[in-house]
């Protein structure tokens, strides 16, 4: 790839590593949902059979079960956090590598267990290696990307994991049709499927350039000046790549921080380091409690028992709101670096809110309520036009943007690792929640979704258009948060 420069460079680095990277997120979140009765899975992993037992064995079979699914989110949690170690330790490129090889390994062990023990192992493992992945890799992006295109090189995040989601819901709906003496590949080969994500980003990532900022903390700034001059189609001694390389060095020289740690985030001082890490942990805490993931793992539950559609209409209908969920992905990319970060964030929130509000309202209705259940059919696909409008790539970019250079790894890790905690919460109180409380559930959500635009509108700066340096100072330069956020909207955009 040392021939690639410029456009051509960015392209590979989006086809050879982000989209394999996110394409696994979406994947393996939502991998296990569409597969638990299944007849062959029920018959291999009889301590999770919520479809051939009744009573206290199917009680307790079903808390085992929510267990299993959630120990990915433990390992993604775990994974996330550990980048605030290995991130600057090891750099980009070798994280990433090494989350691939997590994931391999898991999908392995999924993909071939014969006893509950191996699989809730390569669960884990593949959560372990996600979690690296969703906390490096918008990094990596964020800092090797320009200023003028950063949002939709980022934004595409969102749109993978929804790709990844959405081919994962197809992929189990087509592999449930195999029956006969190859019934178990109807587990085995969607759970393998993803060895091939694994593998191609094992073999790329070194073939593309190392994050410039990373190598100028470390003291190769040589090494920094080449790689952006591939990643700018520019020559070495041009006077933007010095000027970016000078102001690389100047925001290094005039952070506050010595050391990297978790302290630090805490304390506020002249770059309002906790103000900035609570810009990210919000917004985490906003992209997971505003409904996303209820919406997308659990839909299915949602269309049987609160609409009380057959089985196979609600898996259908579950991989029509993925598909067009991924389909909405594009308007973000399209506008992020036009509107830019503040609005999305806004009119995503009022969406989702409105959506949540008025499917409170509609499953309040009695099941045989027919126009009660299409109004609630349609707002759940009107929610998923909106998640990704703000919330499902925007949100792990602006970690990134706002984060200063020394901080940048632990706390995109920290703020991701918080993605993956309430990730957890939704994902075990949901099932309980839906049955004691029905319709109220969706009530908590509303309210969620329309603290965003309060919040995003008196807080949160604009970032569209500023180099990473520029953004740092916005921070350093101004008092509090009302005068950071005017200072934002008023500073030029950059081209470049």
């Amino acid at each position: 790839m040392s021939l690639l420069r410029g456009h051509k460079l960015s392209v590979a680095q989006i086809a050879l590593i982000v989209a394999p990277s996110f394409v696994l997120f979406g994947y393996n979140q939502a991998g296990v949902g569409g597969l638990l009765s299944l007849p062959d899975w029920t018959k291999t992993f009889p301590e999770i059979d919520t479809t051939h037992t009744t009573g206290a064995v199917k009680s307790h079979n079903a808390t085992i079960q929510g267990v299993v699914v959630a120990t990915f989110v433990l390992g993604a949690l775990t994974g996330a956090l550990c980048c605030m170690y290995t991130g600057d330790m090891f750099g980009r490129r070798k994280n990433i590598f090494m989350a691939a090889a997590f994931t391999l390994i898991g999908e392995i062990l999924c993909s071939s267990s014969h006893a509950l023990p191996q699989f809730i192992v390569g669960r884990t493992t593949i959560g372990l290696g996600t979690g690296v992945l969703s906390a490096t890799v918008p990094v990596w992006q964020a800092e090797c990307s320009s200023a003028a295109n950063r949002g939709k090189h980022v934004v595409l995040d969102g749109l993978f994991i929804t790709l990844g989601y959405t081919l994962e819901s197809w992929i189990n709906l087509g592999a449930s049709q195999i029956k006969g003496p190859h019934e178990e590949a109807s587990w085995r080969m969607p759970l393998a499927i993803p060895i091939a994500s694994s593998i191609m980003l094992m073999s790329c990532i070194f073939l593309m350039p190392e994050s410039p900022r990373w190598l100028i903390k470390v003291g190769r700034v040589e090494e920094a000046r080449v790689n952006l001059s591939k990643l700018k189609d520019l020559p070495l001694n041009n006077s933007t790549v010095i000027a970016e390389v000078e102001g690389i060095q100047y925001s290094l020289e005039e952070s506050t921080v010595k050391k990297a740690n978790m302290a630090a985030m805490f304390t506020m001082g002249p770059e309002k380091l906790f103000y900035r890490f609570c810009l990210c942990i919000v917004l985490q805490f906003y992209q997971q409690m505003s409904g996303s993931n209820l919406i997308s793992v659990y839909a299915p539950v949602i269309f049987q028992q609160n609409l009380k559609l057959n089985g196979q209409t609600s898996r259908i209908l579950a991989g029509g709101t993925l598909t067009w969920k991924f389909l909405s992905s594009f308007v973000a990319f399209f506008t992020i670096d036009r509107f830019g970060r503040r609005a999305l964030f806004m009119f995503s929130g009022v969406g989702m809110g409105s959506c949540m509000l008025a499917l409170a309202v509609a499953t309040s209705f009695p099941t045989d309520n027919k126009s009660a259940s299409i109004a609630s059919v349609f707002f759940i696909f009107m929610f998923n036009f909106f998640v990704p409008i703000g919330f499902l790539g925007a949100n792990f970019l602006y970690c990134a943007e706002v984060a200063p250079v020394k901080l940048r790894v632990s706390m995109a890790s920290i703020s991701t690792a918080n993605h993956w905690l309430w990730n957890f919460v939704v994902v075990m109180a949901t099932p309980v929640a839906i049955t004691d409380i029905g319709y109220r559930y969706f009530i908590l959500f509303a309210t969620i979704g329309y603290c965003i635009p309060l919040s995003v509108y008196f807080f949160y700066p604009e970032t569209m258009g500023q180099s990473l340096e520029q953004i740092d100072a916005v921070f350093r330069d101004n008092k509090g948060p009302l005068a950071i956020v005017k200072m934002s909207k008023l500073l030029p955009k950059n081209d470049m």
